[in-house]
């Protein structure tokens, strides 16, 4: 059986019903597996005509006892997880005419146009199950910078054991992506506004990590996250790495590449561990926007804190890449001393030097770009000229332009694959500036987003100095009126 331990090392290994109902791990760390399960060539090759719900059965698996989620009951989670979506192949791989075996990834086909809804409903799911066979409740807090909270939000909607508060720094995400939470009716999810955040989802992290560490207050009032933290996310998002590997290639085997809008470091540390499972990835492009903090640890071996930018591509406006310690965990073997080391530097000097060994390991498998805000712009614009008005969002466009950025250094032979991580309806005025025009085209709607619009918002607003005391407040009499 995988147990789960800390990236830091205090805390005894748990099982996987522990890992996601805590998120966060006791001692400060995060959640990884004490072993990787790897897939052999035989296996490689018969996933490979598997559906992707079959895919995503086989693969999250190899990660949950049978002891915790019976099998046929974690078919029924995944088949609940995805039935809401768009597509009955839940994804959607676009070639770019333009260049010779490179794609887009359409990873928004789910119920609030985002790559986000990919593991999110199933961690919901998963979530609420285990609740049910504990005959207990959750508040699940969380901090967002655009897509988690409303996918969040809709994958909690309804579900009887949860309760859940998605953060958002008021004004620096989208009206469209703000309205997904605030216009969604249902009595257990509560957006909450935050006003004066200079660093973004980052100062809305700090607090909830804040109250993440008080135990008594944890215990109190039963607090979990579904950040992109939470291992059950991480996990889940190797799917669709294996899954669009098998159509981008031409024999099981041959090689790809995937460019990845990146700030949390969730989706591509997915992609790490898809690769360390035996997915034949050649490399990785960490695309970051100006917020680069990534881009600088793998092109120099350091990681710094440097303040918030504002940028067209929000969603990874992100200073503090939380999941990069996962990484720095693996590329260390293990090393949970340095990791604590490490985040105590990033805290107090707001900055970390990586020794030569690590900074080697880490750009075996990853090269990176930091892509300008008029950079993104003009590949919006580009890509919508030359490939028959097809319209790619702000953070694909990131990675559109990430590949171009590196293309000399990537290997000739190999696929690539740049995730599409959100439909571009949900960024309409970063859609007009990128075209020039007034209006926006057909391609820039979506009826779910134009419907939310014009639908009645409820939420509560709430200064950021006062966000954990009103949090708390808010969490207490909430936990006292579910009590009756």
């Amino acid at each position: 059986m995988i147990k789960y331990v800390s990236t830091t090392g205090g805390i005894e290994p748990v099982g996987f019903d522990e890992a996601v109902l805590q998120g966060f791990a006791a001692d400060g760390g995060l959640f990884v597996p004490d072993r990787i399960p790897v897939i052999d060539q035989e296996q490689l090759q018969a996933f490979s005509t598997l559906s992707f719900q079959d895919l995503a059965f086989e693969l999250v698996s190899l990660y949950i006892d049978a002891s915790i989620i019976p099998r046929q009951d974690l078919r029924r989670l995944i088949d609940n997880s995805y039935r809401e979506f768009q597509r009955p192949d839940i994804v959607n791989l676009v070639p770019i005419r333009g260049n010779r075996d490179t794609y887009v990834l359409e990873l928004f086909h789910g119920p609030t146009q985002s790559f986000k809804d990919m593991a999110m409903g199933f961690l919901m799911q998963v979530v609420d199950y285990l609740l049910g066979q504990r005959r207990e409740r959750l508040n699940i807090v969380l901090a967002t910078t655009g897509d988690t909270g409303p996918a969040a939000a809709w994958a909690a909607a309804g579900k009887q054991r949860i309760d859940c508060w998605p953060l958002y720094p008021r004004g620096m995400i989208s009206r469209e992506q703000e309205r997904q939470m605030t216009t969604l009716r249902a009595d257990n999810v509560h957006p909450v506004g935050v006003e004066n955040c200079p660093d973004g989802g980052d100062d809305l992290d700090l607090v909830v990590a804040e109250l993440f560490s008080d135990e008594k207050l944890k215990r109190t009032l039963a607090l979990s996250s579904v950040n992109s933290i939470n291992w059950c996310r991480v996990m889940t998002q190797t799917v669709h790495y294996f899954y669009s590997y098998y159509r981008a290639v031409e024999r099981v085997g041959d090689p790809v590449v995937f460019s990845v809008p990146s700030g949390a470091f969730g989706n591509l540390f997915a992609g790490y561990l898809a690769r360390s499972m035996g997915l034949p990835v050649a490399r990785f492009v960490c695309a970051n926007n100006v917020n680069n903090a990534l881009h600088t640890a793998f092109s120099r071996g350091v990681l710094p804190r440097h303040d918030l930018v504002q940028t067209p591509s929000s969603a990874i406006d992100i200073v503090a890449p939380y999941n990069f310690w996962r990484l720095l965990y693996f590329a260390t073997n293990r090393d949970t001393a340095r990791i604590r080391q490490w985040m105590k530097d990033f805290a107090a000097r707001r900055e970390v030097v990586l020794d030569v060994e690590t900074t080697k390991t880490i750009q075996g498998g990853f090269i990176s770009a930091s892509i300008s805000d008029e950079e993104t712009l003009a590949t919006v614009r580009s890509v919508y000229e030359a490939e028959g008005h097809y319209l790619i969002d702000p953070h694909t466009a990131v990675a559109v332009a990430a590949v171009e950025a590196v293309r000399d250094s990537l290997p000739a032979a190999a696929a690539i694959v740049c995730f599409a991580t959100a439909h571009p309806a949900k960024f309409p005025d970063v859609i007009k500036r990128a075209l020039d025009v007034e209006e926006l085209p057909a391609a820039g709607h979506h009826p779910v987003i134009d419907e939310a619009r014009d639908a009645c918002e409820h939420l509560r607003i709430c200064q950021l100095e006062n966000l954990r005391s009103n949090l708390i407040g808010e969490m207490t009499r909430q936990v006292a009126r579910r009590r009756g």
